[in-house]
């Protein structure tokens, strides 16, 4: 008595692997806005922290950190002569770079009225404007 095989046909194996590619091409574009939303909100939560660093910094100097020290003065002292009153690190570790790897931008004054600083990420693409993932995040 012979045996029959049993298996795949490569027309099967082609329905099935279109099938597949008709389901990333649905859900790729999705999920991968998704990172990019997700990557907009650390931002902004990021810059949120930055910012209640500075304003303690700020009640125990009694002004915010120059553009010159920037960031870096909410995780190290500037120097025991120019800030006595320094009471850090406001930071547990160092400024990190924005969820696209690039630095945050601060300024002081702002450049919007009613506003004391500026804390800017540039978003994906690393320049001033933008829409979508390249739109800036700031404070």
């Amino acid at each position: 008595m012979k045996m029959k095989q049993r298996g795949f046909t490569l027309l099967e194996l082609l329905v099935v692997l279109l099938i597949i590619g008709m389901l990333a091409a649905f859900v790729g574009p999705k999920y991968f806005g998704q990172i990019a939303k997700s990557q907009t909100q650390v931002a902004g939560a990021q810059i949120e922290s930055l910012s209640q660093a500075l304003d303690q910094f700020r009640v125990d100097t009694g002004h915010y950190p120059s553009t010159t020290e920037g960031l870096a003065a909410l995780y190290a002292s500037p120097g025991s002569t120019s800030e006595p009153q320094w009471n850090g690190p406001y930071l547990k570790k160092a400024v990190p770079p924005d969820p696209w790897g690039n630095a945050y931008v601060y300024t002081i004054p702002s450049t919007v009225p009613g506003r004391d600083y500026d804390i800017i990420s540039y978003g994906a693409d690393g320049q001033p404007g933008g829409t979508g993932v390249n739109a800036d995040v700031t404070n």
